[in-house]
């Protein structure tokens, strides 16, 4: 019990310092996210065909395929086929650029669903009305829809949130040193693996517990000020 103590202690700040990590890529994956997910909802809502269907084979391949096939194929496999056609080696991502882009872009097909059906959940009277004032498509969906449709995805938008940033433990194979690399590098050298991923795991519901009550605090004075 007491080297369980002695290794939790000692793995817990180097833990967090693997958090700094994993919060940073969450929050810059999520933003761009966004804007690709508003993009590619708009695109599957649009009434140009080729939008539609180069939205939708996103969507589909991006959450039909496992995340961790995802990072190994942009990491290993993009750097394996550009050194093969261009007859050179050495090519390879930078493992912080994998993260951004390969968390990024898996978390822009989830939020443009997210986008999607919040923006199909505005009664068709809404827009109707606004275009009875002499509003265009555009202006409807700028001032009248999205305004609304934001409000109403803001609960899985943070579900997405949290989703990912326990998501980035896969990254840990490509060895960016977040919270669970950290915590399997002072597992091999103290091979003390089970205060180490205790800790690990402590970490994660901190993490995600803090958000969960931060966003239902903004959400409910969200909803207060509405009123």
């Amino acid at each position: 019990m007491n080297n369980f103590g002695y290794h939790f202690w000692t793995v817990m700040p180097r833990l967090w310092g693997g958090a700094t990590i994993t919060i940073k890529i969450t929050a810059i994956a999520v933003c761009i996210g966004m804007v690709i997910g508003m993009v590619m909802a708009l695109s599957k809502l649009s009434k140009i065909w080729p939008l539609r269907i180069v939205s939708n084979i996103y969507i589909e391949c991006l959450r039909g395929t496992p995340l961790y096939v995802q990072i190994l194929l942009f990491h290993f496999g993009v750097p394996g086929l550009i050194n093969s056609m261009d007859g050179v080696s050495g090519f390879h991502f930078n493992v912080m650029t994998t993260a951004i882009v390969v968390c990024s872009l898996n978390s822009g097909a989830y939020i443009a669903e997210i986008f999607r059906s919040g923006i199909q959940s505005i009664d068709k009277g809404q827009m109707e009305a606004a275009r009875s004032l002499g509003m265009n498509h555009k202006k409807a969906m700028q001032y009248i829809i999205l305004p609304q449709a934001v409000k109403r995805v803001i609960p899985p938008l943070c579900n997405e949130f949290i989703v990912l940033l326990k998501d980035t433990s896969l990254l840990a194979v490509i060895g960016v040193t977040e919270i669970m690399k950290v915590g399997q590098i002072y597992t091999s050298t103290s091979y003390a693996p089970f205060p180490a991923y205790i800790g690990v795991a402590c970490v994660y519901l901190i993490l995600t517990f803090t958000i969960s009550r931060v966003v239902h605090y903004v959400e409910v004075k969200w909803n207060m000020s509405s009123n």
